[in-house]
């Protein structure tokens, strides 16, 4: 059982910065993809980022030129570093790991951009 762990969540105002940081308890080498998540109130699930082991990045268009996933080559962990936030990217964040045919997810934290 592999464990994730997400941190760095909360409150900033509009037009601020955040990262999140999400560790997980495998070897580097075995993970295929991390990637990141966000689930709004009475919304669903959706992709925000994700990077493949190459290092290949894909982003949601709402994100795009705002958020940047990275991650930690030497340890299997993997960042997003959050500009310019608005209301709309009020959310839970949740962090993906995929290894093989497994996928582990955290339990979540949550990010608050209001005034």
């Amino acid at each position: 059982q592999v464990q994730v762990a997400e941190s760095g969540g909360g409150l900033v105002q509009p037009g601020g910065s955040l990262s999140l940081s999400c560790t997980a308890s495998a070897d580097r080498n075995t993970i295929t993809t991390m990637a990141w998540y966000r689930q709004a109130p009475g919304k669903q699930r959706e992709l925000v980022a994700s990077i493949s082991y190459g290092g290949s990045t894909t982003y949601a268009d709402l994100v795009k030129g705002r958020f940047t996933i990275s991650k930690d080559n030497a340890r299997t962990t993997v960042y997003l570093q959050m500009t310019n936030l608005t209301s709309e990217d009020t959310a839970v964040y949740y962090c993906k790991m995929q290894k093989l045919v497994s996928t582990y997810w955290g339990q979540g934290t949550q990010v608050t951009v209001s005034s």
